[in-house]
């Protein structure tokens, strides 16, 4: 990456945090475009070489908070010596649920958001030309071909994640995280058993 694109970025990077602080802290609603360009220290003509609006840089945080969630996951998975692949899709999930527990600002700006869609986005169209992420995501789509209608099952678990974690860690409703995890884990697992191309019926 030249200097020039170093530049590009880092000021996208900086429109991106100063726009998730000010969502989190007053509302999308009563954000503007001043207050994020203020903040960030950048022109007000900048924000508008990266985004069309305050909505279209929300949905840019979206694709790039999940874009951190996966990469953190991807990264962790591969020190962690692991082969079978229903048990790496566990460790994502494990993984994704640990970083969500740990951040509830960027829970609730994520959870109800946080969709197979946007995560597939996050790797295939990647902001910062992460390749060794694109190149790990395409490995494990690879090795879901073992797997009916793989794109619906990936969908299943993600909405099993986003959906089950937003009250357990916010409200501990139905129970704590800690105690409601190994049943969302479970129930990635038993999706994905669903899934399988040679399961006995």
């Amino acid at each position: 990456m030249g200097k020039l694109d170093t530049n590009k970025k880092v000021k996208r990077d900086s429109l991106l945090d100063t726009a998730f602080r000010l969502f989190m802290s007053q509302g999308i609603s009563k954000t503007s475009i001043s207050d994020i360009v203020d903040q960030a220290g950048v022109a007000k003509g900048t924000f508008y070489l990266y985004f069309k609006d305050k909505y279209d840089i929300h949905n840019k945080l979206i694709c790039h908070k999940s874009a951190q969630l996966l990469k953190n996951a991807l990264s962790r998975l591969m020190t962690a010596n692991i082969s079978d692949f229903e048990d790496s899709i566990v460790f994502i999930a494990d993984s994704i649920l640990n970083q969500l527990s740990e951040n509830p600002n960027l829970l609730k700006f994520i959870s109800k958001n946080l969709s197979w869609g946007s995560l597939r986005s996050a790797v295939t169209q990647p902001e910062d030309d992460d390749d060794a992420l694109t190149d790990i995501y395409d490995r494990l789509k690879i090795r879901a071909q073992g797997y009916n209608e793989p794109e619906i099952m990936f969908f299943m678990i993600t909405n099993v994640i986003s959906s089950s974690c937003y009250s357990a860690v916010l409200y501990s409703e139905p129970a704590d995280i800690s105690v409601l995890k190994p049943h969302i884990l479970g129930c990635v697992r038993d999706i994905m058993i669903s899934h399988r191309k040679d399961k006995t019926t």
